[in-house]
């Protein structure tokens, strides 16, 4: 009797827990019985954001599809989906995975099917998702501490993305029937992404708003550590790429409220709003000021994630007189832990903010970012983001804010495909017309070139200016749709040309000396002319700025050479100081221009001449400067703001200074006493 009661149990929880129905679209259905489990992980390092680990409840039962929603089934409810089979190669096949999928139309597609089958059918929240997925394990993988072979497809972070099949159903179903849980696609959830909370929760729906759709699983082009149960993405909404799918569960919505909206991060907290009395007019009074550091290290319980690697800056004034410094912090450049922080130098204040972060999409590469005060209160921050590792195939967002950098519109994808010349370079300007123009690197190569997006709408709208997929010869008397060197450097001529500099394809003067390369358009960006300037070549850990002031004049900010140039006789640049005398400094310097970039008069070796130590961070690390010694390297940004103080930063340091300085010959005798 015992052995037949054991039998019936047994045969009573198969059932429960195995029995499928298929529906009108040929999806397997499989039953999720109501339980509990812990959600998350411990958190450590770039997987912050798994933590804590608490328990959650799911109170009724759902029904699951038991692979991710196929090209076929997607397209019975739109047709013109079939224009996207193949794009990149990808899900070409009707029992392929759907992708190019955004997350409304993922929810349309859901709201389709419950009116055609009579039955709630939505997307599974992030906790049902989860629960799932560990189908009754507390390990990494619902198979154990590691993932077999048979359910890894291409787990490795390409630059170009590897095609594979995306067949569904082709690995070992969990041990509650579901397929594809561990790669493949990465699949929408129904939650706004936002950190959890300890306490145990009874069917969480995840917070009540917020810029990020979450995604889950992980997919068939990323590394094994994002495949796990627990570990979480997300995307903006409206993205869409060869990673993500979604799968279906159909059941009534949760009833459970969502967690409360999140406290303002620093940058975001006592933000005035009151209009700085700026000094106008140009100061006729030299003026360089100690430099300080912006990039501080946040307290270890501030909950800032913060890494070792700070680089990529860009900078911004506030209406409020305030400064806004972002920057990226990574382990790795190619890195998904990836994420944007943030400085803010209030109006009066002598120490930047400690840092809180300002922009991430989970789990995306955030290469290249920028940050830009039209003058008029509106302040433009746009960004690139990967859809998975690395830095070539990156989209641009754009977010706008009008109360001084505290609050920010959502995230739109103005550059919604993820592909090159989509690397966003700090230095947004407005032109003359009041159009906006946003450089970006053209290829994620040493030499690559510099692509030109422009936005006559306010930012509403953009466009590349060219979209010639050759690379240009940047010979002498040459042109091409690029310009000439990565991060270049972009303004505005007063005929309405663009001049640009920028980093290698250097070209060789008359001499046969490598020179910086110089580019010039007539046409906005669609075409241009090349050839050498005057300046020195930089390289790998230098970024230029090429600025007009507010008084006029063109500036150039380079470096004298690559701290790593063996030939001695190529080191260092000759300037004047005030006696008239010749002297060799070395590191970075700037050029003016009063002739619109024809003739650079002035050079002047960024330094007031006192001796110190400082950490330029990043690729540059300590150095010391003097008389003759500035700053070897570093990636560059710059603001001017309305009281003409000119406001620099490399990878670390904050340097102040203005035009009348600048103009100062360097006091070599006094400063070398």
């Amino acid at each position: 009797m015992i052995a037949y009661r054991l039998l019936f149990v047994f045969l009573f929880l198969a059932t429960t827990t195995f029995a499928q129905d298929t529906n009108s679209l040929g999806m397997k259905l499989v039953p999720v019985q109501a339980g509990r489990f812990y959600m998350g992980s411990e958190g450590e390092g770039e997987d912050y954001d798994e933590a804590p680990v608490h328990r959650v409840r799911i109170s009724k039962p759902f029904r699951m599809a038991a692979t991710e929603v196929t090209n076929a089934q997607y397209e019975a409810f739109d047709p013109e989906h079939k224009k996207l089979r193949g794009k990149a190669g990808f899900s070409k096949e009707d029992d392929e995975a759907v992708v190019f999928v955004s997350y409304a139309e993922a929810v349309a597609f859901c709201e389709w099917l419950s009116q055609k089958e009579g039955k709630p059918y939505r997307l599974p929240t992030e906790a049902e998702w989860e629960y799932a997925c560990h189908a009754g394990t507390v390990t990494p993988f619902s198979t154990g501490r590691f993932l077999p072979q048979p359910y890894q497809k291409n787990q490795k972070t390409d630059r170009i993305p590897v095609v594979v099949s995306l067949k569904v159903g082709q690995t070992p179903a969990n041990a509650w029937g579901l397929q594809d849980m561990h790669g493949n696609v990465e699949e929408w959830c129904s939650d706004w992404y936002g950190p959890y909370e300890a306490a145990e929760q009874s069917d969480p729906v995840g917070r009540a708003s917020g810029p990020f759709r979450v995604t889950r699983g992980g997919s068939h082009g990323t590394p094994v550590q994002y495949l796990r149960t627990t570990n979480r993405l997300g995307m903006i909404p409206e993205d869409k790429n060869w990673l993500v799918g979604f799968r279906v569960v159909q059941a009534e919505k949760p009833t459970s409220q969502p967690l409360p909206a999140l406290p303002p991060k620093t940058y975001a907290q006592n933000v005035s709003q009151k209009p700085f009395a700026w000094k106008t007019g140009s100061a006729t009074q030299p003026v360089f000021l100690e430099p300080i550091r912006y990039v501080n290290k946040p307290a270890c319980d501030a909950g800032v994630p913060f890494y070792s690697h700070n680089h990529q800056p860009a900078i911004t004034w506030m209406p409020n007189g305030d400064l806004m410094a972002i920057w990226f912090s990574t382990e790795k450049e190619a890195g998904r832990e990836m994420t944007v922080v943030t400085s803010r130098l209030r109006a009066g204040q002598p120490r930047w903010d400690a840092p809180s972060e300002f922009f991430k999409v989970p789990d995306r590469n955030m290469t290249g970012s920028s940050i830009f005060h039209d003058g008029k209160g509106t302040i433009y921050h746009m960004n690139g983001v990967e859809a998975s590792g690395d830095w070539q195939n990156l989209a641009m967002a754009l977010r706008t804010s009008r109360d001084n950098g505290a609050t920010w519109s959502a995230p739109k994808l103005v550059a919604p495909e993820h592909e090159k010349r989509h690397q966003v370079i700090a230095g947004m300007f407005q032109t003359k017309e009041g159009w906006l123009v946003q450089t970006c690197d053209a290829d994620p190569s040493s030499s690559g070139g510099s692509a030109v997006h422009v936005s006559r709408d306010g930012g509403k709208t953009w466009v590349a200016s060219s979209t010639d997929p050759q690379k240009p010869d940047y010979k002498n008397g040459a042109s091409g749709g690029l310009i000439a060197g990565i991060h270049a450097g972009v303004t505005q001529l007063k005929d309405g040309s663009l001049l640009a500099f920028g980093r290698s394809d250097n070209i060789a003067n008359a001499d046969g000396v490598l020179r910086m390369p110089m580019s010039l358009s007539r046409d906005m960006g669609k075409t241009w002319t090349y050839s050498p300037s005057e300046f020195p070549p930089i390289a790998g850990g230098q970024r230029l700025i090429l600025y007009r002031l507010n008084e006029g004049p063109i500036m150039l900010i380079g470096f004298t050479h690559h701290p790593e140039e063996p030939d001695e006789a190529k080191k260092g640049m000759v300037f004047t100081d005030d006696k008239g005398n010749s002297f060799k400094g070395y590191g970075m310097y700037a050029a003016l221009s009063f002739d619109e970039g024809k003739t650079w008069p002035v050079k002047k070796l960024l330094t007031d001449g006192k001796y110190r130590y400082l950490n330029g961070g990043a690729w540059t690390g300590a150095f010391e400067m003097n008389a003759t010694n500035a700053e070897p390297r570093g990636y560059l940004a710059l603001t001017q703001t309305p009281d003409n103080l000119i406001h620099l930063i490399s990878s670390s340091i904050h340097y102040r200074f203005n035009l009348a300085w600048l103009q100062q010959k360097m006091v070599l005798e006094a400063a070398r006493q």
